[in-house]
């Protein structure tokens, strides 16, 4: 064997062996089913709204549900039409897109256009006065 062929096969398997680093580093943070807590129940009650952009399943905007207000609603805040934040609006009981117009309904359903999906669902949960999120 030459060199050119040792040194092209060294190459081959150093790039071969390093695949799998890349693709973990690469993969999210966190596993479907994993909870997270993203905030206190305080916190959402003195605002109405508790938005956590820097979550490790993503960014969160935690609701109380309009129509049951012992159940919480979690949901990714950014626009799948326009990828800009929607706030939440408790005196309409929807989501607004600032950018668009879009109207989501509490559980991130679209009401109105100009978007065509829904935001991101988050299953969520209260324990110990903290709000846990997990991907669905």
């Amino acid at each position: 064997m030459n060199r050119r062929d040792f040194m092209t096969w060294v190459g081959v398997g150093f790039l071969g062996s390093s695949l799998p680093v890349a693709i973990a580093a690469c993969s999210p943070k966190s596993v479907s089913g994993q909870f997270e807590a993203v905030g206190a129940i305080s916190e959402l009650d003195a605002s109405g709204q508790l938005l956590n952009e820097t979550a490790a399943v993503g960014p969160v905007l935690v609701i109380r549900d309009p129509n049951n207000s012992d159940t919480l609603l979690a949901v990714n805040p950014v626009c799948p039409h326009a990828g800009c934040n929607v706030s939440w609006r408790a005196d309409e009981t929807y989501f607004a897109c600032p950018c668009h117009g879009s109207k989501f309904e509490a559980n991130g359903a679209v009401a109105r256009g100009p978007a065509r999906e829904p935001l991101g669902a988050y299953e969520v949960k209260l324990e110990a006065n903290q709000i846990l999120v997990a991907k669905v």
